[in-house]
């Protein structure tokens, strides 16, 4: 009994004995080990150790020494920070190498946004070299011109090793530290500005489609939405280094506040082209005041900012107002009834999950940051965001056509209506003048009976017969005119009406009658030749055609007009200008091609083409009275 307690509290104390030998390696830090089998490798957690230098003057001599050994900390976060900007920081990680390795490595500092790290790269003789890089060193002094801080390490030892790096900047960074080999750099970094090319490619692309947009409709919201994907472009570029290395490499001074300016041409046309694409001003007008205040208020700040303490320009939470102000906008439209908000609603909804997380993990929250999708998440959501906004637009054109187009029934059906109006008022005239017509030829068959009759009866009434029958004359002819004015009220009732292609064709039945109608208006003030400015002319081999005397050109009867080169039918040209002309430009390219029976695109190309031509001698055309389409018809 005695010895089994004996042996007993011996066994306790030789574990006790034993742990207090191994915890210092327990909690030692942790060397990385440079292996082929190994392309990269993140340091993390433990891996990674820091000090902060809140006075700024420790020296290296100082921080490599044995009595600071036991001042750095183990980081407890994935990815420590540098949050306190006035101090200075130093980080450390380990490395064991491997001299048989074939591979060359190189240490990669993932966050482009340092403004000066000085790196302690131990050789092979125990000694440092010192070498010094960040965004504040022109980007050709870089050991390797990628949008990364890269150092080659010396792998020709045995050797376990310390790195010491002395970090200080203007805004909060992330001590992102990765051991690469050469080549899966390569491979890596290739990929990675392919992916980036893509990006900033839908970023291109989307803008200057929206850019056609504005130049084709000059609504606004095409011209802010062209300046907010730039601006989001703009901001990426900035943030991921791409702008560094690729549009002012060599302005420092920029470089540490050109991701301000982004942010803040961000958050402006964010806000403005919300203002435009829900119609805030119509739907929510204290929307529409509060979002102008806070456009204001922004730009005050970062005037204020820029011009008196630039160190505020690092706090980029505050962006999330304005992002919470469009995104709340966005609901409270669509629960207004608004449903293009839908999409607008869904778009903001990813990037405020975007913008929230980033904001999360400035906060802290390490376990947030769980690598490159978290890292680029806020870019992935602004592709999203770019995708479900153009949903948005395009939703909007669509309510906007569809109610252009009901308008656009509404009109034809009261040009209709207008239509038969007419119609029966000219019947009603036609019915009087017919009366009229019997009533003024039965008086005449009495007044020459009665003439005959006078005639015989006494000589003296010669006279008044002549003159009865001089009467009649003028009354013939009054009639004859009568016809006449019936026949043009017709004509230009068809001129001035939303008439079928049947009735327009009586006017201008074939090809000879329009090109007839064409030769009339071109050289109604007589023919002057082109090229030598001669007179007189001769027919040309095309019918209507006119071939100068003098130097033999000939210009054919559509040339220089509206109709050159046109493959439509020129007397359905003829009508489709019509139809543009009486609509004012209102009728849609569907419409004409149902009318026309011409394919939607030749529609739509030609009609682009009249309507410019419209816009261009609005002026002109206000001062015709009738077939004020044929304006349009001489370029």
């Amino acid at each position: 009994m005695f010895n089994r307690f004996t042996l007993s509290r011996l066994s306790t104390l030789l574990t006790v004995i034993l742990l207090l030998v191994i915890s210092p390696a327990i909690y030692a830090q942790q060397p990385v080990t440079v292996n082929d089998n190994i392309n990269q490798h993140i340091f993390n957690f433990g891996e990674i150790e820091w000090l902060k230098d809140t006075q700024n003057k420790l020296s290296f001599e100082q921080i490599s020494s044995k009595d600071f050994d036991q001042h750095f900390i183990k980081s407890i976060k994935s990815t420590p920070q540098t949050t306190d900007l006035k101090a200075t920081y130093w980080f450390r990680i380990k490395i064991k190498h491997n001299s048989k390795a074939s591979k060359r490595y190189l240490l990669e500092f993932f966050d482009q946004t340092i403004d000066h790290v000085t790196a302690y790269l131990p050789q092979k003789d125990g000694h440092y070299k010192i070498k010094e890089f960040g965004d504040q060193f022109n980007f050709d002094q870089r050991e390797l011109h990628h949008k990364n801080f890269e150092l080659y390490i010396n792998n020709d030892n045995d050797e376990t090793q310390l790195y010491y790096f002395k970090f200080k900047s203007s805004q909060i960074s992330d001590a992102i530290i990765v051991l690469r080999s050469v080549d899966w750099f390569i491979s890596y970094a290739l990929d990675e500005y392919f992916y980036f090319g893509i990006f900033y490619g839908m970023i291109l692309v989307f803008s200057f489609y929206n850019l056609i947009m504005f130049i084709a409709m000059r609504q606004r919201q095409y011209l802010y939405y062209v300046l907010y994907n730039l601006s989001v472009g703009f901001f990426e570029m900035s943030t991921d280094g791409i702008a560094y290395q690729y549009l002012w490499s060599s302005a420092t001074g920029w470089n540490q506040i050109a991701y301000a300016f982004a942010l803040y041409a961000t958050s402006i046309f964010a806000l403005l082209f919300t203002k435009e694409l829900l119609f805030v001003k119509a739907n929510a007008p204290k929307l529409n005041k509060f979002i102008l205040y806070i456009i204001s208020i922004r730009t005050v700040l970062f005037l204020y900012s820029l011009i008196i303490d630039q160190s505020l320009l690092t706090y980029k939470f505050l962006e999330f107002i304005p992002l919470a102000v469009a995104f709340y906008t966005g609901i409270y439209i669509y629960k207004q009834g608004y449903k293009p908000a839908r999409f607008f609603v869904l778009g903001y909804s990813f990037l405020f999950i975007g913008f929230t997380l980033k904001f999360l993990i400035m906060l802290g929250f390490a376990w947030l940051n769980f690598g490159v999708i978290s890292y680029y998440s806020l870019s992935f959501c602004f592709i999203l965001e770019m995708v479900f906004l153009s949903f948005a637009i395009g939703d909007k054109l669509r309510i906007l056509k569809t109610k252009e187009e009901k308008v656009q029934r509404q009109m034809i059906h009261q040009m209709a209506e207008n239509v038969k109006l007419k119609d029966t008022l000219n019947q009603q005239l036609e019915t009087k003048v017919e009366e009229r017509t019997k009533e003024v030829f039965h008086k005449s068959l009495i007044i020459e009976a009665k003439n005959a009759e006078l005639l015989a009866v006494n000589d003296r009434l010669q006279q008044q017969a002549e003159e009865i029958s001089r009467m009649n004359i003028l009354l013939e002819q009054d009639n004859q005119e009568l016809q006449t004015n019936v026949e043009k009220v017709t004509r230009d009732r068809v001129m001035s009406a939303d008439v079928d292609f049947e009735e327009f064709s009586k006017i201008y039945p074939d090809k000879d009658s329009c090109n007839l109608f064409l030769s009339e208006l071109k050289w109604k003030d007589g023919y002057s030749c082109r090229k030598c400015k001669n007179t007189h002319f001769y027919s040309g081999h095309i019918t209507f055609s006119r071939r100068c005397s003098k130097c033999g050109y000939e210009e054919s009867v559509t040339a220089y007009t509206v109709f050159q080169n046109t493959r439509i039918p020129i007397n359905k040209a003829f009508y489709m200008i019509f139809l543009i002309y009486s609509s004012k430009g209102k009728i849609s390219s569907h419409k004409l091609a149902e009318i026309l029976n011409i394919r939607q695109s030749t529609c739509w190309t030609y009609g682009s083409k009249i309507k410019l031509l419209m816009e261009e001698r609005k002026t002109v055309l206000k001062k015709t009275s009738k077939n004020g389409w044929s304006q349009l018809v001489l370029d």
